[in-house]
């Protein structure tokens, strides 16, 4: 299995899809599927403490709860994050994952095919929360021609509209990992900007990496993992050279049969690239051998890069912020009030050492 932080990152990626009771939805159908988990979460809320303090409470799942309750007040007052009731509660999903999400994309494109909401903006994906409907959409799009794939969540967001509990799939990952997730959903409450992805998630993973530094050493602890970390982006370079590599075919020619050939033979390759990169810099890591040889298509491929394209650009402009959070995010508003394509031109010039900052 990948490694949990990497699942964490890409399989959180669309929580915020599941908000659009908000704002409308594409069919009724779906309006009403998703009022009814939305208020399924929120009726089943226990607040935190009512949790631990329950002698029936396992004492495993106490610690952890009071673990993640302290993670929260840290965020509010050490991290600038919104300050209010969200990941204060907590509730037992009694199934696997909160949601499921439900990314399509043409048999030869690497371009998800979009999902537009009012309050989300356009995402590559549409989220569920029974699976068996995410499995009812994804075979409806793949009997259209199109390349799909499901991805659980173990996360939830409504981006601060509702007061989000913490849910009983994300204790599947350790401390780190729960403490991370609170930081990024909160930094999305903090900030988000319709329709961008890319910078959304850069942002909110910045958030979520320097706060898990800063949460560690006040608790007396080791920076995380380098290693970890190293592999993890090994692997997503990877995956994106992959897609290159499809985006590069699909644009050379219109011939299915010479498309068909081709798509399967780059996954091939990767297959081997990847296990020469495994031995050759991490040898006996086997962490990611089962995603590689899953099934591999282009909707499988969409969550990478999402959440790391423009950290860089963030770390940067949190050293000229004096690593004080409050300037920091005022530097992010600006960039955020700015055109995308103006936004991206600073992101990109940060990232590549252009000196460009946001004033």
């Amino acid at each position: 299995m990948p490694s949990p932080r990497l699942c964490g990152r890409a399989l959180r990626l669309a929580t915020t899809a599941l908000c659009l009771l908000l704002g409308g939805c594409a069919s009724l159908r779906y309006y009403a599927h998703v009022a009814h988990g939305q208020t399924s979460l929120l009726l089943h809320r226990r607040a935190i403490a009512r949790v631990v303090n329950d002698p029936a409470t396992d004492p495993v799942l106490a610690r952890r709860l009071r673990l993640a309750a302290q993670a929260r007040r840290f965020a509010s007052a050490q991290l600038d994050l919104p300050r209010n009731r969200s990941y204060t509660s907590y509730v037992d999903l009694h199934r696997p994952y909160v949601a499921w999400n439900v990314f399509a994309t043409p048999p030869y494109s690497v371009e998800a095919v979009p999902q537009c909401f009012p309050i989300a903006g356009c995402v590559a994906y549409r989220g569920y929360f029974d699976q068996a409907r995410a499995q009812a959409r994804a075979a409806q799009l793949k009997a259209g021609g199109d390349d799909v794939w499901i991805g659980p969540v173990p996360a939830y967001s409504t981006l601060g509209w509702f007061a989000d509990p913490i849910v009983s799939s994300m204790l599947r990952w350790d401390d780190d990992d729960v403490a991370g997730t609170i930081f990024h959903e909160l930094a999305h409450q903090k900030l988000y900007v319709k329709g961008d992805t890319a910078f959304n998630e850069s942002f909110a993973s910045f958030v979520e990496q320097q706060g898990l530094r800063e949460w560690r050493k006040v608790r007396e602890l080791p920076p995380p993992d380098a290693r970890a970390q190293a592999i993890e982006q090994g692997f997503t370079a990877l995956v994106l050279e992959l897609r290159d590599r499809l985006k590069q075919l699909y644009s050379s020619t219109h011939d299915a049969t010479a498309l068909a050939r081709g798509k399967q033979a780059r996954i091939e390759a990767f297959r081997r690239h990847y296990a020469q990169w495994r031995d050759r810099r991490w040898p006996g890591d086997h962490r990611y051998d089962a995603w590689v040889a899953a099934p591999i298509n282009n909707a499988r491929l969409l969550p990478f890069g999402l959440y790391d394209r423009w950290t860089g650009a963030f770390a940067l402009l949190f050293d000229r912020a004096g690593h004080r959070w409050e300037p920091f995010y005022e530097k992010v508003r600006t960039l955020a009030d700015e055109p995308k394509a103006q936004r991206d031109r600073r992101l990109d010039g940060l990232v590549g050492g252009v000196d460009i900052s946001a004033r």
